[in-house]
């Protein structure tokens, strides 16, 4: 029986020409734990001269379907390896979110590529929801704390975020954004397919056009790792801290110009700023009274008049109306202002409000009456008793004139007889 080719007993001059004759044998890309491929020369493509607090926070609602999911933990993968990951250089946490909102793995946790990669290849989506004002808080509350790795503020180590979304945020990010923002964390959003732009640019950080980024896909995804690359590892005077900005530090070229926030200019210096006169002639749109207010302003009205809806303009108030007056009884307008009155039989006190019942001019009043009572009495009993003497007088009269009448008669009698 012949012997199997390659036994001990085959010519050596044999097996080296069937080497040679055979094709070179092609390495298949190394794959990331969990079966995630690796891309080739990432290491090679590692920043070294930027470290970073930095946080992945990735949707996983259900819009983003499964094999998506993988493509974005794909980005994640070759994004980690693109930096320069260690305890004393760039630190890298991931959160995943939808109605919900889960802390893979904070600052802390991990500080080499390999582990960092194992666990995101473990990520798993969350479904439902889409939460993101509430993953940026939680991101401000619980991942950006001394105690879950962040470093100190003394170490001027920029903090960023960078959020993948492939819908519209279900609750408020705006006032959420700013805050973060105001907090000195810097904020990329990267939005996939149906993602709404508008939410992007309000939660994202200035300048917008190196803040917003959007894919058609989550297939081209990882077009995006070279462009992160090349942000996070280009020398940015801004980030470093290195600029002299009271407020606002613009990157120019490897160089950087100084701005100011809303409200303020800046000053020849050109690095502090001053507040501008916000209720000076022509800056504001207030119909009556300009309030000063942090950089902005306010409207207010004169007195006796109440700011519009519009928060603008102003109208006069009715100063009679319930609860704007102090009168017991009547109020009575006198163009912007008011005086108290009394309902009939009422008097106004003297503190010009309330009212009391005219007690003394109603019994002035019975005086005066009953006064004129008694005197129309009294002449009707005076005429009374005139008339009852002028009648008795006329009887006396007549009986006088009788008396005498016969008293005469008599003498004349007497006459005749002698």
């Amino acid at each position: 029986m012949g012997r199997a080719l390659g036994s001990p007993g085959c010519c050596p001059a044999l097996l080296l020409l069937l080497l040679l004759l055979l094709p070179p044998a092609v390495p298949s890309p190394p794959r990331l734990p969990g079966g995630l491929p690796r891309s080739l020369g990432a290491a090679d493509n590692a920043c070294k001269n930027r470290p970073l607090d930095l946080v992945f926070i990735i949707d996983s609602s259900r819009s983003v379907r499964p094999e998506e999911f993988e493509k974005v933990k794909i980005f994640l993968s070759e994004m980690i390896d693109t930096l320069d990951v260690g305890e004393r250089t760039t630190r890298v946490a991931v959160m995943n979110y939808a109605s919900s909102v889960k802390i893979e793995f904070p600052l802390r946790t991990y500080f080499d590529k390999a582990s960092m990669k194992e666990a995101v290849s473990h990520i798993e989506p969350l479904s439902a929801g889409t939460m993101t004002g509430l993953a940026i808080q939680t991101a401000m509350d619980e991942v950006f704390t001394e105690e879950m790795g962040t470093r100190p503020a003394t170490f001027n180590i920029p903090k960023v975020v960078i959020v993948v979304t492939d819908g519209r945020p279900q609750d408020q990010v705006q006032d959420v954004a700013a805050s973060a923002r105001t907090a000195g964390i810097e904020i990329y959003a990267v939005g996939v397919d149906r993602a709404d732009m508008q939410s992007l640019r309000i939660m994202a950080s200035e300048p917008l056009d190196e803040h917003v980024f959007y894919v058609e896909t989550y297939g081209v995804i990882e077009k995006l790792t070279s462009k992160f690359r090349d942000t996070f590892c280009a020398v940015n005077v801004c980030t470093l801290g290195t600029h002299d900005c009271e407020q606002v530090c613009v990157s120019d070229s490897g160089s950087y110009l100084c701005d100011c926030y809303e409200g303020y200019r800046l000053n020849p210096d050109k690095k502090t700023c001053s507040a501008v006169d916000t209720c000076a002639p022509g800056r504001h749109e207030c119909e009556q009274v300009c309030v000063r207010n942090n950089g902005s302003y306010v409207c207010e009205c004169y007195e006796g008049y109440t700011l519009n809806p519009d928060k603008k303009t102003c109208s006069a108030v009715d100063v009679c109306a319930p609860g704007r007056h102090d009168c017991e009884q009547l109020c009575v307008r006198d163009d912007l202002f008011y005086t108290c009155d009394c309902y009939q039989g009422y008097t106004l006190n003297l503190d010009k409000k309330t009212c009391s019942r005219a007690i003394t001019s109603s019994l002035t009043t019975n005086e005066e009456s009953c006064k004129c009572e008694a005197i129309v009495a009294l002449q009707d009993s005076v005429t009374s008793r005139l008339e009852a003497l002028s009648t008795k007088y006329n009887e006396v009269s007549e009986k006088l004139q009788a008396y005498q009448d016969s008293q005469q008669l008599t003498k004349q009698q007497s006459v005749c007889y002698y």
